[in-house]
């Protein structure tokens, strides 16, 4: 007699900040793939960070940030890869972080082996955007952009649009603070990028 599987049911689990699943980067690949609609990272000692969805002011916001890049990324071809925020990357220190917004040079996406590019990819992103949103401490995000920084990065930001402030963070450098500024240009990293911060602003 064949027995039909039975079905097992999904319930939900809340996982208190005080407790951490710890996962290895093959592990965190398995669970990534079955559950794609999550956001989810891995810290450098194995934790893993289950990011909740974000509401609509928030993922308004981050349209109008990633639509920007795009247009950059669209008219300068040759230049590098821009990702959005469903993007993972591999840390050269083995954690697995999703920047809000990111560009990767083009001369070190093609360094890359195919392995190397397969899933999340094992490289620190040249420029990460972190877009705070309800659900974000401040502490939090400036961990994670030091750890950016630290790990490749060579320019960050990190949007506070409930206060309209930047942190501007760069290799060996005091992070920069601006108050409710109205663009910010990519420097030379991204030569010739503006991001028009009223339109995330909400202004």
């Amino acid at each position: 007699m064949v027995q039909t599987p039975t079905l097992l049911e999904t319930i939900a689990l809340t996982l208190p900040r005080a407790i951490a699943l710890r996962i290895t980067p093959e592990q965190f690949e398995t669970l990534a793939h079955h559950n794609r609609d999550l956001r989810l990272e891995r810290t450098h000692t194995g934790a893993l960070i289950v990011n909740p969805p974000t509401g609509w002011e928030s993922g308004k916001r981050n349209s109008r940030l990633t639509g920007q890049l795009d247009r950059y990324d669209e008219a300068n071809p040759n230049l590098g890869e821009a990702f959005d925020s469903s993007t993972g990357f591999t840390l050269p220190n083995g954690a697995i972080r999703s920047p809000d917004a990111s560009w990767v040079s083009q001369e070190r996406w093609d360094a890359l082996t195919s392995e190397q590019k397969r899933t999340f990819a094992n490289i620190c992103p040249d420029f990460v955007v972190e877009l705070r949103s309800q659900s974000d401490t401040l502490k939090s995000l400036q961990e994670k952009m030091l750890e950016y920084i630290e790990n490749g990065a060579k320019l960050g930001w990190l949007l506070d649009p409930f206060n309209k402030r930047v942190e501007i963070s760069r290799p060996n450098q005091k992070v920069e603070i601006l108050d409710n500024p109205a663009q910010l240009s990519g420097e030379d990293v991204l030569p010739g990028f503006v991001l028009n911060l009223n339109r995330i602003w909400g202004n």
